[in-house]
């Protein structure tokens, strides 16, 4: 293999001749071979490296800092990142050490150089464009790094949130579907009172629809950023204007109004909006879980479970139970959740962790988040493709069971009072008798008070009758 000869304070060291990385990444690949995950795995979060490096030549070319070639080259490197192009050459592991820096410069290394390439020049001839005087003008690792994180969770928030829209919308859809079909309701597992199946699957779509709110909120808390604060918030080493107009060519660069913190030796250390959002997508995970598991019981059986609902049948369901077909989907779906409320764990402890000036333990605040997010959308967008557009109700069963529950007593209580309808609901549970039959028996309604009392549109919403 042809190599060149690059170096760093620790000396000099041959790096392929064919790749775009230089002796940092170079090192970097060598000390942390924990995940296996190259930060490449997440496209986003490296064109948003892109956006932020582009925004930053961009601002000192604007203050006479970067020459115009330079500043070309760099935009036009960027660029081409941003497009995909070159993604494969952010090799260095999502887990590592130092704060981010080997994130950082693997950046400045791969832009330089194709950069160079541009130009015309050699890989490695840094006199004439250099990863970090260049490339890395104005910039530390403890501004650049988690700018990026936060622009990368914005792109990651956007399609989880088309995502949850999309889910949103199949349940809305059951709801309408389900709208005049009856069934029992059920609290701790328990008969309760009658509701239609369609105003179950409606609060699945305004469960989601909250949730979206939430994550648009947490979005904006990761639109302030510390771009300008170079090494721990003070600005050394940039120019006074700098933070400002890295921070305009940010927005313009990303389509996305970011604002400059206020304190920026503050914003470096803390990383609270982290902790915010990680809460959010917890929260989403709890909810679509739980919305899960409901879809899991109702389904079960199908002859010897509830059976309220059948779910598409997507794979054969055991190597030895002919004919047994499983809730694969939502099953998926719950285990998701599982791993985004472990991730929660996560950042929370390395955000507690962080020490003085710094949050070292960025990178496994971004690992978890972004899985957290990329997962949390692939759920979703299955969940709805694989199994709630294909979800059909069994009517004549859930209407059987209706009329057997002794739950549908509660409807009558207004009308025979509590004590008559106690003893009906007593007399039907020994006999097995249904509540309308003995109702009808006792003489304590007609039939024509009887079925008007048992309209879905009386049993599934607020309506006082008077006891005669």
């Amino acid at each position: 293999m042809k190599t060149r000869l690059e170096h760093d304070l620790l000396g000099e060291r041959e790096v392929p001749s064919n790749v775009y990385y230089g002796v940092h990444t170079l090192r970097a690949l060598e000390n942390f071979p924990i995940s296996n995950i190259p930060i490449s795995n997440y496209p986003n979060f490296i064109k948003a490296l892109a956006c932020v490096k582009q925004a930053c030549a961009l601002a000192n070319h604007e203050l006479g800092l970067l020459e115009d070639k330079k500043t070309e080259v760099i935009v036009k490197a960027c660029k081409e990142i941003m497009k995909g192009e070159l993604c494969e050459e952010f090799v260095v592991d999502v887990i590592q050490g130092g704060a981010g820096t080997s994130t950082n410069m693997n950046a400045n290394e791969v832009i330089a150089n194709r950069g160079l390439e541009i130009l015309g020049f050699e890989k490695g001839d840094y006199k004439k464009l250099h990863p970090l005087e260049d490339v890395n003008m104005g910039q530390s690792t403890n501004d650049v790094y988690p700018t990026a994180v936060k622009v990368a969770l914005r792109f990651y928030i956007d399609e989880l949130i088309q995502a949850m829209e999309i889910l949103k919308i199949a349940f809305a859809e059951k709801a309408i579907e389900f709208k005049d079909v009856l069934k029992m309701g059920r609290t701790q597992l328990q008969d309760a009172v009658p509701m239609t199946l369609g105003q179950e699957f409606s609060t699945y779509a305004v469960m989601l629809e909250e949730d979206q709110q939430r994550l648009r909120e947490g979005a904006l808390l990761i639109q302030e950023i510390n771009l300008g604060a170079t090494a721990i918030g003070t600005g050394i080493n940039a120019h006074p204007e700098y933070a400002n107009l890295a921070r305009k060519y940010l927005s313009e660069v990303t389509g996305i109004e970011y604002i400059t913190a206020g304190n920026l030796v503050e914003a470096t250390q803390d990383v609270g909006a982290f902790v915010q959002l990680s809460g959010v997508l917890k929260r989403v995970a709890v909810k679509l879980s739980k919305i899960c598991s409901d879809l899991r019981l109702l389904s079960s059986g199908p002859r010897t479970g509830l059976g309220e609902i059948n779910l598409p049948a997507v794979q054969a369901g055991s190597s030895i139970m002919p004919g047994k077909v499983n809730p694969v989907i939502p099953e998926v779906v719950n285990q998701i959740a599982f791993l985004v409320i472990g991730n929660d764990v996560t950042v929370s402890f390395a955000a507690e962790g962080g020490q003085l000036q710094l949050n070292a333990f960025e990178p496994i605040i971004a690992h978890s988040l972004f899985n957290s997010l990329i997962y949390l959308k692939n759920g979703c967008l299955t969940l709805a493709e694989k199994c709630v557009r294909g979800i059909t109700a069994n009517k004549e069963h859930l209407s059987d069971m209706l009329n057997k529950s002794i739950g549908i007593v509660t409807a009558l209580n207004p009308i025979i009072g509590y004590e008559n309808a106690s003893a009906v609901a007593k007399e039907a549970y020994e006999t097995g008798k249904g509540v309308a039959e003995i109702i009808l028996a006792k003489g304590l309604l007609t039939k024509e008070q009887l079925d008007d009392i048992l309209k879905p549109e009386t049993l599934t919403q607020p309506r006082w009758i008077k006891r005669k």
